[in-house]
């Protein structure tokens, strides 16, 4: 028997519950590597699926987490050994399937990552499904010409656990980080990240009547979407590019195509739950070469799962800062 986090959800009222139970090897759902976990993380996905679900939790009872690290157990599959090292993010892993926030996971050996050398699983979780966005926004801005002599890169939700890590990896690579925040505290924090300077998120979460402004910024980092989103786009630098990686200001685009139009202005979408395996390993990798290790620890919020019912309340209403590392064996 081992620990996991079980969220039940009651028939009649709908209301789910979430609390640490003991659950056996056979309660596992089918896959091929079983893995024993070390550390997990929470996102904002892992704080729907422990509290009201919002339709990503298909069946009850259920384990969350949407990412894990930790060494392989039993494999079925040649790729992976006893004693391998490994990482999970995406798939769906921790919403249609069972995830990390337990002590041994099984799943699909193509889900599956090696964890690269210069990473521990417990750097892997600081990193997490968070850290491998803010990668993968890089790497498309990279791959669409942005380098550091273009000028200033923004960041929105600079505070938040895709923003801390692209601020922390684009002023590693030398880009002048322009940091987006609505808590006028949190400017230290990102400081010590590498932000240059701090926007507060007065300055852009209104939405203006001109398509174009002046051309500010060589690339951005979006984690807000909506208005914020629109309004970037019209002070983009000509040929910049903007890679868009949430929506915690909305769904909704009230822009025009004007930017694209008189400015080449590129808008890349980053997903990172069905990414290919190569694009996986060649994120990871560069996640290894082009994160400083110090800057990571900084970000560190450390918890157990008996703190996740909360943490997974507090990341919904935005008050988890940088990167919660879940030591599922504590």
């Amino acid at each position: 028997m081992f620990k996991a986090l079980v969220v039940e959800k009651d028939e009649e009222s709908g209301k789910t519950s979430a609390g640490v139970a003991e659950i056996g090897l056979e309660d596992l759902p089918e896959g091929e590597v079983t893995v024993a976990v070390e550390y997990s993380t929470v996102n904002y996905k892992d704080g729907l699926c422990i509290g009201p679900g919002g339709g990503l939790v298909r069946k009850y009872p259920h384990v969350p987490g949407i990412d894990f690290a930790g060494t392989v157990e039993a494999s079925d599959d040649p790729r992976y050994a006893p004693g391998d090292k490994v990482v999970l993010t995406g798939w769906r892993v921790g919403e249609v399937h069972w995830g990390g926030y337990a002590q041994k996971a099984r799943v699909k050996a193509d889900w599956l990552v090696p964890l690269p050398e210069g990473l521990d699983s417990r750097a892997a979780m600081a990193v997490g499904t968070a850290g491998f966005t803010a990668m993968l926004a890089v790497m498309a801005m990279e791959d669409h010409g942005l380098t550091p002599e273009r000028g200033e890169v923004l960041v929105t939700g600079a505070a938040g656990g895709v923003g801390s890590v692209a601020t922390a990896i684009l002023a590693h690579l030398g880009y002048q980080v322009a940091a987006v925040t609505g808590r006028p505290e949190q400017e230290g924090y990102l400081k010590g990240l590498g932000a240059a300077r701090i926007v507060a998120r007065e300055e852009l979460n209104e939405t203006v009547k001109r398509p174009l402004e002046a051309e500010t910024w060589a690339g951005c980092v979006d984690a807000v979407g909506g208005p914020m989103l629109a309004r970037v786009l019209g002070q983009m630098k000509y040929g910049g590019s903007v890679a868009a990686v949430g929506l915690a200001g909305g769904a909704q685009l009230p822009a025009t195509v004007v930017p694209f139009l008189l400015r080449g202005v590129n808008l890349l979408g980053i997903d990172s739950v069905m990414q290919p395996y190569q694009n996986r390993l060649r994120a990871w990798e560069r996640i290894a070469r082009d994160l400083p290790m110090d800057k990571l620890e900084a970000m560190i919020q450390p918890a157990t799962l008996a703190d996740l019912p909360q943490l997974g309340a507090d990341i919904l209403k935005g008050q988890v800062k940088g990167r919660v590392v879940v030591d599922v064996n504590a």
